[in-house]
């Protein structure tokens, strides 16, 4: 195996036993692989294979990723689908890792529901509706809502960060120093 550093390719060096869980080079490794995938998308959107979501004329997503997370948006068109397919095989098969098809959904925004299905039988995962969360914070419902972000934390600990705030501000700490 070798690895890009600063644009140029390292000696082959062998591969032996994997990370486990907690390694504190699993992050990092992880990133190296997710880079990968960033740029198997990006030359899909440049040579037009891939459609992005639009938010306006000069600024396009297509891809988000977070630790181990990944979110693919774009246009819904059956071309988009196939090249989301073979993005995600052909990265199984550079990087040996397996994707959880079980765990991905496929999400549609104003698509009828028996082409949402089609779509994530294709893709050989799930379909799921708006609003849903990721990485516990709820995505599209109104944020100014307040119901929003009633599930977002516990009330027990948004009790503890009131008490918290309350002796800060008002004494009842260690020492009974208060600000007001």
């Amino acid at each position: 195996m070798s690895v890009l550093v600063n644009g140029s390719p390292t000696d082959d060096f062998k591969v032996g036993r994997g990370l486990r869980q907690g390694d504190p080079l699993s992050p990092f490794l992880f990133l190296i692989v997710a880079e990968g995938l960033a740029g198997l998308m990006n030359k899909a959107v440049t040579i037009g294979k891939f459609k992005g979501l639009k938010i306006n004329a000069n600024l396009h997503f297509q891809l988000l990723q977070f630790v181990d997370d990944t979110i693919i948006m774009g246009e819904s068109s059956w071309e988009n689908l196939w090249t989301i397919k073979s993005l995600l095989r052909g990265f199984e098969l550079v990087s040996s890792l397996k994707i959880n098809f079980v765990k991905s959904k496929l999400f549609g925004i104003n698509v009828e529901e028996r082409l949402l299905q089609a779509g994530a039988t294709f893709l050989s995962c799930n379909s799921a509706t708006v609003p849903f969360k990721f990485l516990g914070i709820p995505v599209g419902v109104n944020p100014r809502r307040r119901e929003a972000w009633n599930s977002v934390a516990p009330v027990c600990v948004l009790r503890k960060l009131e008490k918290i705030q309350r002796n800060f501000f008002w004494g009842g700490g260690l020492e009974e120093k208060k600000l007001c």
